[in-house]
């Protein structure tokens, strides 16, 4: 079980680093993700020769969402609250304020 997982971590290094090295900056705009969904499905191959069944995994992911939702859901809520926040321009006024108080 063991040797499957640092198996799949490998691959996702070896992608992601892919990714960079060839993309640099610009990996961010979809790169990245397709070396995730990669990786994911070299997890999915394994499951498969490891003797899972697609029911049990699919039940596994499931378990796996339904752990951190709760957390998801916090982290999507502060980050429309930024977005929100920059959108509206507190942020840009709060940076600008706070410079002229510290540079006198």
């Amino acid at each position: 079980m063991i040797k499957a997982l640092l198996n799949t971590v490998v691959v996702l290094i070896t992608l992601l680093s892919m990714s960079v090295y060839l993309y640099g900056d610009a990996s961010s705009s979809g790169a990245n993700q397709i070396a995730l969904l990669m990786s994911a499905f070299v997890a999915l191959l394994i499951g498969f020769k490891n003797g899972f069944r697609w029911r049990e995994i699919n039940k596994a992911i499931a378990k796996g969402v339904a752990s951190i939702f709760g957390s998801l859901l916090i982290i999507m809520t502060v980050g429309a609250l930024i977005g929100i926040l920059i959108l509206s321009g507190t942020v840009p006024a709060m940076i600008y304020y706070g410079l002229q108080i510290v540079n006198p």
